[in-house]
């Protein structure tokens, strides 16, 4: 299940909504195309993750975000970075079954693999490759089979890891979690 592919090869396989684990600047992530629903549905299945619970994206550019949430503090100073930034939703319903409320979280790693998603121009799901409440990797090994064997691909990172989960920045302010 671990591959290397090109990025032309990345950008089908996420178009296509498949689920992959991959390598952000903070922790192994588990995503997929944020707008096939049902792909995000299966991350959630795989997580044990409640249904309600929001989870967040990786933006595929600033552009994106500006088009599609509301811009309200300098989010280009902590982007790309180790950072999830909770922003309004222009229209409440935008990506509803990502993050029910009327607010989103984005992301945009600073790692090499975060370039390679956004060449697939749609915002990507970004959670933590873990069962929900149990800590999150920053190593393959650290990854349960009953995970491994739900997803479609397997980045693994060249890159080193925090080990810390993003920072939240809420109404301009730093969230430690």
């Amino acid at each position: 299940m671990l591959f290397l592919m090109n990025e032309k090869e990345i950008s089908k396989v996420v178009l296509e909504g498949k689920i992959l684990i991959y390598p952000t600047d903070t922790v192994y992530g588990l995503g997929c195309n944020a707008l096939n629903k049902q792909s995000v549905e299966r991350i959630k299945e795989i997580k044990g993750r409640d249904r309600d619970k929001p989870l967040s994206v990786i933006a595929p550019s600033l552009k994106w975000i500006k088009e599609n949430l509301i811009v309200d503090v300098e989010f280009d100073k902590f982007l790309p970075g180790p950072y999830t930034v909770i922003l309004k939703k222009k229209t409440p319903q935008f990506l509803g079954w990502v993050s029910s409320g009327d607010s989103l979280g984005v992301r945009i790693p600073d790692c090499e693999f975060t370039k390679t998603i956004q060449k697939s121009v749609v915002p990507f799901i970004t959670t933590s490759v873990n069962l929900s409440g149990e800590k999150p990797a920053i190593d393959l090994s650290e990854i349960g089979e009953e995970i491994k064997s739900k997803v479609d691909l397997i980045i693994e990172s060249k890159e080193k890891m925090s080990g810390k989960p993003s920072t939240l920045i809420i109404n301009g302010k730093l969230v430690e979690r």
